[in-house]
């Protein structure tokens, strides 16, 4: 057979449909009798409702039913996590609101316009409560509360077992609260169901959605309306975007189902791009940091205490402080001793769900910067003093403190590289001559190196590869795209493995009638399990095929062996007789078989990328203006399967993690009302205001899936914002200031250098709330519980 296909630029086969808009995407389905709904929104952030009145709205043109939580009656649930058991949500607010954009009422009519004209005439009569609308702020003894009879907006929260204080024996202590802010998850395309209540012939409802997780969504939707999970079917389509926000059944989805079961009639809703920049949000955490290091520069200890924002109604992003960021707090460095404690607050902002990342790039960006903070304090080099930390590449597999077992790794080799691709030296050299001369546009260089958990907790997943009559293949698998190239990864290991070219394999994803069973695509899985499971379920069918071409040649199995044409041969008989996949396939079905395999693949804990960025920027002193001149990231993902996909990953995490550098920001006012609504108002950057990305990446395989490979989907997001900061803050280090908060616009950066020459330095550290202290004890955050 000839060389292998996988490690090679292989260009994406699923691109055709989307460029020349053969696509189906869930907003333009053409289903019989489709109605549309539009949801009646709360203009307040907190407030009881008294009255509804619908009357009018119900003998509006078009309109075929209006429903409140009253008469829809749902059961409240807690989507994709149970952050804390006590306030499940309902599909529609019932005696108070406490969000704006919480829907309260729904409307069904024969077209969107009219369900969007009727909404406009449904009267609610609210009385309006304080709302509390920072996660600091709902901590406090005296918050208004978001559920009474909680008697407090704690939901969620823990404090590590730790035996010694981790800052004993330390001769420099660093301290810093650094906000991650909320920012908008923004897909290109929103929040989008379809449901058709009369199903098909096999099943009782058949549900089109646009999400991440088709079989996790069907599970959701058996539970929550009582059904048997195979008499639900879920659809997604094209998806446009998910980067998280899409990885669970929603209050609006649910009463979009309800609606439509009621009715018996298929109903639709497709997101407005208001009401997707109102309601899907990630991040959001305040973090208080205190990092113990010797004068050589040695870590002693980590202490972290860290506010997560749950938004309303207990948001699963709520959870991600007590989890994801806590099991990466200690970074890739050696750290002795860490105390991490974790709470999170309920409040009157929208719920808080996943963006690319998940709770990691939190993690990332608090130790990075402490790094840098600790190397100004000490008069050390930023990347000398990662290095004298780093976690020893010959000690792998290593259980951190935390209890994460990082797999595999060498931390100082993606540094290494990105350090020659900027040319490191030069630029220091660059930075010293500016600050000589006194040049008004200063310029900074950032560095991070960061290591991340993908495909968390291990687990399994299915894939199957059917080999038909005419010779061509169909590969499936139980992850679904969004975007992210799995036809092509999928398709390349089919052709690897049976020597079908790539334009004869089709690749079905994302349906639950075809797809037996699949956990999704979440936590940068999809290659290290669904891929691991495609190969294992390509090698089976070789095996069948390789029997049945040994009847036909008349030669013992252990002799045929694929050719360089992609033929069945026999083993030193060059010239010699061959069958053909169609041949093999027809010698299948004489005998009563098929060339198909389906298998579930299990993978024995997480796998860890890391990497290394390196950002330079200038910073004009006199106006805040931060430009971006070049961004370096070599980033390790185990094996290499297409370069070109992963450059591709590269690209989008690096976009979307300076963009929270130094640009996006979800803002509410003091009653709780977004400020950030529309793209006229949030400030998402466009490609004209980022440059030329520097990509590189370095192999490292894990040892616990046959592929080697581990997750690349949410890396370049991870290693990007600190980079991004910390050249910010380096830009302008020389003038006093230790530390500027996330985003770093002009206005932060002005304040920050204005206040450095005027001398009046803020402290970047304060006592944390006193929450802390009444934490429950847990023993690590394996078993952290809600309280």
């Amino acid at each position: 057979m000839a060389g292998s296909i996988l490690g090679t630029r292989v260009r994406r086969v699923e691109d055709a449909d989307l460029v020349t808009g053969a696509s189906t995407f869930v907003g333009n389905l053409q289903l019989d009798g489709l109605l549309h709904a539009a949801f009646v929104r709360s203009p307040l952030a907190h407030g009881h409702i008294r009255n509804i009145d619908t009357t009018e709205a119900a003998a509006s043109p078009g309109v075929v039913a209006v429903y409140t939580a009253a008469e829809l009656s749902l059961k409240p649930h807690h989507g994709l996590m149970v952050v804390n058991p006590k306030v499940p949500r309902p599909p529609l607010a019932t005696d108070r609101v406490r969000f704006v954009g919480e829907p309260v009422a729904l409307v069904v009519a024969e077209s969107r316009a009219a369900a969007a004209d009727a909404v406009e005439l449904v009267d609610v009569d609210y009385d309006p409560i304080p709302a509390v609308v920072d996660p600091e702020d709902a901590l406090a003894p005296d918050a208004e509360l978001q559920f009474p009879e909680l008697g407090t907006n704690l939901v969620i929260g823990y404090r590590t077992a730790v035996q010694e204080d981790p800052l004993d024996g330390a001769d420099v202590v660093v301290r810093a609260r650094m906000v991650n802010q909320r920012v908008a998850v923004m897909p290109m395309e929103g929040n989008a169901i379809a449901v058709e209540p009369a199903g098909d012939d096999e099943h009782d409802l058949v549900i089109h959605v646009s999400t991440q997780m088709p079989h996790g969504f069907q599970a959701m939707v058996a539970a929550e309306f009582d059904l048997p999970k195979d008499t639900v079917r879920v659809i997604s389509p094209h998806v446009g975007g998910g980067f998280g926000g899409k990885a669970g059944m929603i209050a609006e989805h649910t009463a979009v189902i309800g609606a439509a079961r009621t009715l018996g009639r298929p109903v639709a809703w497709v997101e407005t791009r208001s009401e997707n920049l109102q309601g899907m949000h990630g991040r959001g955490q305040v973090g208080y940091y205190e990092l113990g290091l010797t004068k050589a520069g040695k870590i002693v200890g980590l202490r972290a205490r860290v506010i997560g924002d749950a938004g309303a109604w207990a948001g699963f992003g709520g959870a991600l402080p007590i989890h994801m960021t806590a099991l990466m707090v200690p970074g890739v460095y050696d750290v002795p001793v860490v105390a991490y404690d974790s709470a999170s607050a309920v409040t009157n902002t929208a719920p808080m769900g996943a963006f690319r990342g998940a709770g990691r790039p939190e993690a990332a960006a608090h130790i990075e910067r402490m790094m840098d903070i600790a190397a100004d304090q000490l008069g050390i080099d930023p990347v000398e003093l990662r290095r004298r930390n780093l976690l020893d590449p010959n000690s792998f597999p290593v259980t951190t403190p935390m209890g994460a077992t990082y797999d595999s790794g060498d931390y100082d080799l993606p540094l290494r590289e990105a350090l020659r691709l900027a040319d490191y030296d030069k630029l220091r050299e660059e930075q010293a001559s500016r600050r000589e001369t006194g040049d008004p546009v200063q310029l900074g260089i950032g560095v991070s190196v960061y290591v991340e958990v993908t495909a968390p907790g291990g687990g399994s997943e299915y894939g199957s590869v059917t080999v038909h009559d005419d010779g061509t293949a169909t590969v499936s698998s139980g992850t679904s795209a969004h975007g992210q190239g799995h036809a092509t990864a999928f398709s390349m290991l089919v052709s690897d493995a049976l020597g079908i070219p790539m334009d004869k394999i089709s690749y079905v994803q994302s349906d639950t009638a075809v797809v037996p069973r699949g956990g999704g695509t979440g936590g940068s899985r999809s290659l290290q399990l669904g891929g691991s499971a495609v190969q294992s379920a390509a090698t089976t069918v070789l095996d069948q095929a390789r029997r049945h071409a040994a009847a036909r040649l008349e030669a013992a199995v252990d002799d045929i062996v694929l050719t360089e044409e992609g033929t069945f041969g026999v083993a030193g008989v060059p010239g010699g007789a061959t069958v053909t996949w169609t041949e093999v396939a027809g010698a299948a079905r004489e005998a009563g078989e098929e060339l198909a395999a389906g298998v579930d693949v299990n993978q024995e804990g997480s796998t860890f990328p890391f990497g290394a960025h390196v950002s330079v920027v200038e910073v004009d002193t006199e106006t805040g203006h931060v430009r971006p001149l070049r961004h370096v990231a070599v980033d390790d993902c185990g094996r290499v399967l297409n370069p070109l996909l992963v450059e591709g990953q590269q690209h989008g995490g690096l976009a979307q993690g300076i963009a929270q550098a130094l640009y996006e920001e979800v803002v509410f006012d003091a009653d709780g009302q977004p400020l950030t609504s529309t793209l006229a108002d949030y400030a998402m950057p466009s490609s004209a205001d980022l440059v030329d990305f520097e990509t590189a990446s370095t192999m490292t395989p894990t040892p616990l899936n046959a592929l080697g490979a581990k997750g690349i989907g949410e890396s370049a997001t991870i290693g990007s914002t600190p980079a991004v900061q910390n050249a910010v803050v380096d830009a302008v280090s020389h003038l006093g200031v230790r530390h500027i908060d996330l985003p770093c616009t002009p206005q932060r950066v002005w304040r920050a250098v204005q206040d450095a020459q005027g001398g009046t330095l803020p402290d970047v550290w304060r006592e944390p709330p006193a929450v802390f202290d009444d934490l429950p004890v847990r023993g690590g955050v394996d078993n952290a519980a809600g309280i």
